[in-house]
């Protein structure tokens, strides 16, 4: 059925817009015309406040209480999509951390059921590990780490639907993967990486696409050694996944590195744990405990777990923490995703065309109400 959303401001994915219509039919936008030019024939919603393209989260390792390492199944699938989807995300990718390729296997199985059965929200998968260097492990288990295989490049590539994203560090693994990943459409970050300038950048002209959670499980950047960090923001055709939560990384180093690239590539993520959406205050990874305290999730010994974040969270601190302006926040959280994805053509903008997929939100950037596909929650 045709309807139009009227009465909010809509931000387009370049301007804020005022005294526009939202007109949608079957999923899509149809038209964004003045409101006085709407026909007297159409259904009309009124909503109030601010419409924007809805959220896109690139990395997200569970939700709803559910951890998706531990629970490899369509339904797990759907449960960390329905968790997040509450804080504005309308498109993610759950995200498969370090184990053992057997459960790699399961993982990307799963996420061929949630795809054929259309699970709103879910975009693909993000493999992250066991491919990375165990110098950078986080809360990641060395005990799985190493270099890529054959079977695991078959397993990688396999998923035909969606988007796919593996996370390696380019020194543990051979250009020539990166390479034949690429050539296959999966999307290739560096992350948990202890590798060179020379060597990253080196992985970037073999294919390397981004960068995950920039500053995160990498060595700071030098004035004789940039690093990784440094590779990223040198590099004008990678995209960065940024953590804005106070704690994975200092406000300043996030404002700079974010003029150093530009906004149009970097990303907002939550890197999000089971807690999302819950009231849970621990849980277990590979048999560790997690403790949630304060928006901080860590170990006993106090290493980072993920976070404890949502993406309307991360924008929000944007604004309040980074002093970004709100347009350029939004296409950190939607359209700089989406051009990651190769999305951008459907998702990340609110124009004729596209996917009729927003967030609704008030004044103080909380959100009041999501659409996927022109499906309100």
């Amino acid at each position: 059925m045709r309807f139009a959303l009227t009465g909010a401001r809509v931000f387009d994915g370049t301007h804020i817009l005022e005294g526009r219509a939202v007109v949608i039919d079957n999923g899509r936008i149809v038209a964004v015309p003045h409101e006085k030019d709407l026909g007297a024939d159409i259904t009309r919603r009124k909503i109030e406040g601010l419409l924007a393209p809805g959220f896109i989260d690139v990395q997200v390792n569970g939700g709803g209480g559910v951890f998706f390492n531990d629970v490899r199944t369509a339904d797990g699938i759907r449960t960390i999509a329905e968790a997040h989807r509450k804080f504005g995300t309308i498109g993610l990718l759950p995200t498969f951390i370090t184990d053992t390729r057997e459960r790699m296997a399961e993982a990307v199985e799963a996420m061929r059921a949630a795809l054929a059965a259309a699970t709103p929200g879910v975009l693909g998968i993000h493999v992250e590990g066991p491919f990375i260097n165990p110098e950078r492990k986080g809360v990641h288990d060395p005990a799985f780490m190493r270099p890529m295989e054959e079977e695991d490049l078959a397993i990688l590539t396999s998923l035909k639907a969606g988007r796919t994203i593996v996370t390696l560090a380019p020194e543990r693994n051979a250009m020539g993967m990166v390479a034949r990943l690429s050539a296959a459409g999966v999307l290739v970050c560096a992350g948990h990486t202890a590798g060179d300038y020379a060597t990253i950048t080196e992985a970037c002209r073999h294919g390397l696409r981004g960068f995950t959670h920039l500053f995160n499980a990498m060595p700071p950047m030098a004035g004789r050694e940039p690093g990784p960090v440094g590779a990223a923001l040198d590099s004008r055709d990678t995209w960065c996944g940024l953590i804005v939560d106070g704690y994975h990384v200092s406000d300043a180093a996030l404002r700079i590195a974010i003029a150093a690239k530009g906004m149009d590539h970097m990303m907002l993520v939550t890197d999000a744990m089971s807690v999302t959406g819950t009231d849970m205050t621990q849980f277990d990874i590979h048999g560790r405990t997690i403790y949630r305290k304060d928006g901080k999730l860590t170990t006993a010994d106090g290493t980072l777990a993920g976070s404890d974040l949502d993406m309307a969270s991360a924008v929000r601190n944007s604004v309040q923490r980074l002093g970004l302006a709100l347009p350029d926040v939004l296409r950190m959280a939607s359209l700089a995703p989406a051009s990651f994805l190769r999305l951008d053509h459907e998702l990340g903008r609110i124009v004729p065309g596209y996917r009729a997929s927003f967030v609704l939100l008030d004044d103080a950037l909380n959100v009041q109400k999501t659409w996927i596909d022109g499906e309100g929650d």
